[in-house]
C-alpha cells in the first residue's frame, strides 16, 4: 500500500498505464495469432489482410510506448518473412504445374 497522497495517485495512474498498455499487447498478438492461423490454412488473401492490421496494430503499440519499436519490427519481420515464404512456395508450386 502506497504511504503518501502521491504514492496512492502513481498507483492509480500505473495501473491504468498497465491495462492500456495490456489491451494493445493483446491486440497486437490476437492479429497475429490470426495472421498465422490463415497461413496455416493456406488462405493466403485472407492472411495478407490480417497481416495489414496486425502491422498497423504493433506499430500503433509502439507508437504509445505499450512494446518497444524494436520488438514491433521484430514481430512484423518475422510475420512478414513467414507470410513471403508462403507466397513464394505458392508461386513455385503455380509455376512447376504450368511447365
Amino acid at each position: 500500500m502506497p504511504n503518501t497522497k502521491s504514492a496512492a495517485r502513481a498507483l492509480r495512474r500505473s495501473e491504468r498505464r498497465r491495462l492500456r498498455n495490456r489491451m494493445w499487447r493483446s491486440m497486437a498478438r490476437t492479429f497475429i495469432k490470426k495472421a498465422r492461423k490463415l497461413m496455416e490454412a493456406g488462405d493466403l488473401e485472407a492472411a495478407a489482410r490480417v497481416i495489414g492490421d496486425a502491422i498497423s496494430t504493433l506499430d500503433r503499440a509502439a507508437a504509445k510506448g505499450a512494446i518497444h519499436k524494436n520488438n514491433a519490427a521484430r514481430r512484423k519481420s518475422r510475420l512478414m518473412k513467414r507470410f513471403n515464404a508462403l507466397v513464394k512456395a505458392r508461386l513455385q508450386q503455380g509455376q512447376e504445374q504450368s511447365t
